[in-house]
């Protein structure tokens, strides 16, 4: 077991295993389950769900532990953050806001709501359609705003010093903006699948 746990792509592939079987004894077993819209749905639910668990997460992550303990950090230490922890975190983060939004637009589509959604045809749709813009609009800062700048703040991208400081800061500031933005987001979400 201490192998398996030892390596993440072990432990990543024993926990899809995992959810296999239990996908199969739940539902196959069960009277088994057609490859249908209703299967693709909850297939790309359960893709979206899982990517923007990492999408948000990575967010807070950011704000509540990585940004307001920066300063705490000695100098000499710093450089672990900025060249190793950070770029990784940085990586997931932006593959899974867009992998998000991805999966959120399939998804309304498959499940006949994607037009009205994005119009706020009114009831459901207004709900899912207000959340499914403030996350285009968060996907879109992580990438063209949060992303850029923080490639010249983490020094991958070479500027002056000034510039430097200036692109933390505007990443900062975009990714509190995202943080404000998570908890309206996931409300109009959850709302709109269990308060309509």
């Amino acid at each position: 077991m201490g192998n398996l746990l030892s390596s993440l792509p072990k432990t990543i592939h024993a926990s899809l295993a995992l959810a296999i079987i239990l996908f199969l004894g739940l539902f196959y077993g069960n009277g088994g389950f057609a490859f249908d819209t209703i299967f693709w749905s909850w297939l790309t639910r359960l893709v979206h769900v899982t990517v923007a668990i990492m999408w948000i997460g990575l967010l807070w992550y950011f704000n509540f532990v990585q940004i307001p303990n920066m300063p705490k950090i000695p100098d000499e230490q710093k450089p672990a953050i900025g060249k190793v922890i950070a770029p990784a975190a940085l990586f997931y983060f932006r593959w899974a806001a867009l992998l998000t939004v991805v999966s959120g637009l399939i998804l309304g589509h498959l499940n006949g709501y994607l037009h009205s959604a994005m119009t706020f045809g009114g009831g459901k749709s207004t709900a899912i359609g207000v959340g499914m813009w403030l996350g285009i609009y968060m996907a879109f800062n992580v990438w063209f705003i949060i992303w850029p700048n923080q490639k010249r703040a983490l020094g991958i991208v070479e500027c002056e010093p000034d510039v430097k400081a200036k692109s933390a800061r505007t990443a900062m500031l975009f990714s509190r903006t995202n943080t404000l933005l998570s908890l309206p987001m996931l409300l109009t979400m959850v709302a709109a699948q269990n308060l309509y």
